[in-house]
């Protein structure tokens, strides 16, 4: 605010000859002017009608004007405790400038008063007041959002919760564990399991671009693809060539998602596998070395044909497989370099008496012996083990 924007000025000083001067000077500039004999009066004056600027004497009997500073300063209304002030004194020695500074004065000038000075001074501070309370509004603006935001996110959260598979799913023989790690409230990794036609069990999981709501989005559309693609299709490839051609037909090549699924037969351990950009899935063999698995095809909504083809594997008692999405890999923070395929697979590659042992391993591993760590990415881990006859899974 400016003298054209009719500023409010406040002129407090016990000498009505220089109460009169200033204020004529003032109302001259375009000021609106107002006047209180002492600070006392000056301070019920401020309290009933804030002014945009006070021009205050050090030297007042009674109350002085560093005196009157420090009661408004100290202030719970912050329109009052944040009103500027500048303080006039015919002292010209620093004792009196350092006092009114310290009571909290923006600005001091030196009695007798040069006219151009005081306007210019005037107008500084209440330009700087008017970009402080502009700086607050854009702040209040911002919490507003801040908490908006965390609202959305909340509500995206419980939908993207309600999406995941909270119970693996009952395979007799089988041992099923998953885990489920976003960055944030919700991330852009998913999976999931839904029983074939044919009586197989499709386990799925992908891995969209970005973070937050928008590729919890995706995943939603992810979820809603597989299972539309298994109610019309009963192989894997074909299952994979028709989210690839819906995700495509919905984004065009402006957004891409990786993914892999396994058509698991569960009587005889015989696993159908296809990967489209996703990293490998590992198969854990007892009592051998972990074999990968790589995609096939680049990931998904990339182009509009790909070769979507099987790899078949043969499970045996004991033995694994081991989905994942790239956040398990985390990042190379100086201390301890990030994870590779080949690492995870050593890692894997020790026997582990259940899937969610398997899972903690991993997690471990990726977190440097710290579960509890926040990891760089999104992560997501589906971990299937075929039973042996001896073994007991304890239940939950």
């Amino acid at each position: 605010m400016t003298s054209s924007e009719g500023g409010k000025i406040l002129v407090v000083d016990d000498d009505s000859m220089s109460r009169r001067l200033l204020i004529r000077t003032l109302s001259s500039a375009g000021f609106a002017c107002r006047e209180s004999p002492d600070g006392t009066d000056a301070l019920e004056s401020v309290h009933s009608d804030p002014p945009s600027l006070l021009l205050l004497d050090f030297d007042m009997p009674g109350l002085n004007g560093a005196e009157v500073l420090k009661r408004l300063r100290a202030d719970k209304d912050p329109v009052i405790a944040q009103l500027p002030a500048i303080m006039l004194t015919g002292h010209g020695g620093e004792e009196s400038e350092v006092r009114g500074l310290e009571a909290g004065a923006n600005d001091f000038v030196t009695k007798p008063i040069n006219q151009a000075v005081l306007r210019a001074r005037i107008e500084t501070q209440l330009r700087l007041q008017a970009m402080r309370v502009q700086l607050q509004l854009q702040n209040d603006e911002l919490e507003a959002w801040r908490v908006n935001l965390e609202r959305d996110l909340a509500a995206a959260r419980l939908t993207q919760q309600s999406l995941i598979p909270q119970k693996a799913p009952l395979l007799e023989g089988w041992d099923v564990a998953a885990c489920y790690r976003p960055v944030i409230q919700v991330g852009g990794d998913i999976y999931g399991w839904l029983k074939m036609a044919d009586g197989r069990t499709l386990f799925w999981i992908a891995d969209a671009t970005g973070h937050g709501a928008s590729a919890a989005l995706m995943t939603t559309l992810a979820k809603l693809l597989f299972h539309h693609g298994s109610v019309e299709h009963n192989e894997p490839a074909e299952i994979m060539r028709a989210v690839n051609s819906d995700f495509r037909s919905i984004f065009g090549a402006r957004s891409f998602m990786t993914a892999m699924c396994v058509a698991l037969d569960p009587v005889s351990g015989r696993a159908s596998v296809v990967g489209a950009g996703h990293p490998p899935l590992l198969v854990v063999r007892t009592g051998a070395d972990t074999e990968a698995i790589r995609s096939s095809a680049p990931p998904l909504g990339l182009l509009e044909r790909s070769d979507f083809s099987e790899t078949n594997i043969d499970l045996a008692r004991g033995d694994a497989f081991f989905l994942y999405t790239d956040g398990l890999y985390g990042a190379d923070n100086g201390n301890t370099p990030r994870l590779t395929s080949a690492g995870l697979a050593e890692v894997v590659r020790s026997t582990a008496a259940t899937a969610q042992e398997l899972i903690t391993r991993v997690i471990e591993q990726a977190t440097s012996g710290d579960g509890a760590k926040a990891l760089a990415d999104d992560v997501a881990a589906v971990a299937v083990k075929r039973i042996n006859p001896e073994e007991k899974i304890p239940t939950v």
